[in-house]
């Protein structure tokens, strides 16, 4: 007899129907599954037998084959276990093949017929072509996450049969677990002093421009990008669906049945890999940290000790907002839209070269600025060096910075204003205009067009450089409140905060 069962699988962070088809006949016993499955899914054999025989059912001493349609699609992972055992099931008349109609099926089996947690739930009951979908229990609270769905549980295999023969009703929804306390993120009032880089961690919120902070150890240049997805505005229905499905095929855990609306903030070590970083990997192409942090803050702390093919893969992503990871068999697209922050130190000693108390030889201050080449440098919209700060500001003494007190409240009411006027441009930040619209939206004062002509004559400013001074430009005038050309002042700043940061001795502007 043949039976077929809706399932889906992963193919990147996207989730795809599929349908698993069970023929049972006559000939000697054998197990069969076609269809591109991977290493987990052919060794779902083994686990499907014996969760049936645990579970008191029997299994078919006869020819059993499974297609697992469509055959173009790869596919991977252990959630095909419990459709695969359904089908086998209905195919072997010990439940009703009408029981299973309409419904789709999704879960690891252990060999007790226990039904198992498998990452990427919320994009996989998405992609379901289902009525009615059953998951494992610890997996409701992320399904019903998919509006619209109609999610059953199921514990176990013995459970779930006496449900679709009619011998008992649905288990309970498993009580959602208390929603964990609002823990308020790091205040940028606790920075002390630094009044450049806060500008420019606040002008990097405004406008999604993606910043590098270049200073000694202890100059709070982490403290600083740890604060800046606090300045972010909340993420809208549709982007936190999307950044919890992406989340969800990482197999990183989600929040019981709510949906974060606060910026993610991603911030993985210098000793990351480039597949870690960018994603892809086995079969399953799963993505990496840069599309974990999409529509948040990808803080890479160390900048300059990341491999170098590390650092230059960021290059095209972070212009493009995406990741096109292509293999033999299959190509995935990762979503990238994110605010690269990068953190390092001046030279490998970590001390400033203007103090006297740094250790390191020009050639050895020169390799360790080349480890972060030209090209990724040129695409970092702000620059800046960030010095200790001052003695009376650390504690508190009359030279404190009264503009330090200024709270992650007062300065994110700020980036949300000026993200409104970008949203009236039709992009959710400046970084997103378009050089055509440049014109249009940031036309340029004569006395400010002069000054970045000499600068581009200098060759101190590339054409891609022209850009994105222009787009900073157009933030400083937003966070200010001023419509209409952007003015010399605006240039000035911008230029200020694109510094030179390995330069030995910084140019005038």
């Amino acid at each position: 007899m043949l039976a077929t069962v809706a399932s889906s699988t992963l193919v990147g962070v996207e989730g795809t129907p599929i349908s698993v088809e069970v023929h049972v006949s006559r000939g000697l016993p054998s197990f069969t599954i076609v269809g591109l499955p991977d290493a987990s899914c052919r060794e779902s054999r083994d686990r499907v037998r014996a969760a049936i025989i645990s579970s008191g059912f029997k299994w078919p001493q006869q020819r059993v084959t499974v297609n697992l349609a469509p055959s173009s699609v790869r596919k991977a992972g252990a959630g095909l276990d419990l459709p695969i055992a359904m089908a086998v099931l209905a195919a072997d008349s010990q439940i009703p093949e009408s029981a299973v109609a309409g419904m789709g099926f999704l879960g690891e089996l252990g060999l007790d017929g226990s039904v198992r947690k498998v990452p990427g739930v919320l994009p996989l009951v998405h992609a379901m072509r289902a009525g009615t979908v059953v998951v494992p229990p610890s997996c409701v609270p992320e399904a019903e996450l998919v509006r619209g769905a109609d999610v059953r549980s199921a514990a176990g295999l013995r459970g779930l049969v006496s449900v679709l023969r009619g011998e008992s009703g649905w288990a309970a929804r498993p009580p959602s677990p208390p929603p964990e306390p609002s823990v308020a993120g790091p205040d940028l009032a606790d920075v002390k002093g630094q009044p450049l880089a806060r500008l420019a961690v606040e002008v990097a919120a405004a406008g999604g421009h993606h910043l590098l902070l270049v200073g000694p150890p202890g100059a709070g240049k982490t403290m600083l990008a740890e604060r800046l997805p606090g300045l972010l505005p909340p993420l809208g229905t549709d982007e936190a669906l999307e950044v919890a499905r992406i989340h969800s095929a990482a197999g990183l855990a989600l929040p019981a049945g709510v949906l974060v609306r606060r910026p993610p903030f991603r911030a993985p070590h210098h000793s990351a890999s480039l597949v870690s970083l960018i994603g892809g990997g086995g079969p399953q192409m799963r993505p990496g940290e840069l599309s974990c942090a999409h529509r948040g803050v990808l803080f890479m702390d160390e900048l300059g000790e990341f491999p170098a093919d590390v650092l230059d893969t960021l290059r095209q992503p972070i212009e493009e907002g995406r990741v096109l990871v292509c293999r033999a068999r299959a190509s995935v697209v990762f979503p990238a839209r994110v605010l690269l922050v990068g953190a390092m130190n001046p030279c490998p000693c970590g001390m400033e070269s203007g103090s006297g108390s740094c250790r390191c030889r020009e050639s050895a201050r020169a390799r360790y600025a080349a480890r972060v080449s030209g090209p990724l440098l040129d695409r970092f919209d702000l620059r800046v060096m960030v010095d200790r700060p001052d003695v009376g500001e650390l504690i508190g003494g009359a030279k404190a910075d009264s503009a330090g007190a200024e709270s992650t409240t007062t300065v994110a009411a700020r980036v949300q204003a000026a993200r409104h006027l970008a949203h009236g441009r039709s992009v959710t930040c400046n970084a997103e205009l378009a050089g055509p619209s440049l014109d249009r939206v940031a036309p340029i004062h004569p006395l400010a067009s002069r000054l970045l002509e000499v600068r581009l004559r200098q060759g101190r400013l590339s054409a891609r450089g022209l850009h994105r001074v222009r787009r900073v430009a157009r933030t400083l005038a937003d966070l200010d409140g001023r419509a209409g050309p952007v003015t010399v002042d605006d240039v000035y700043g911008a230029l200020a905060l694109r510094a030179d940061v390995f330069a030995a001795e910084e140019m005038v502007l």
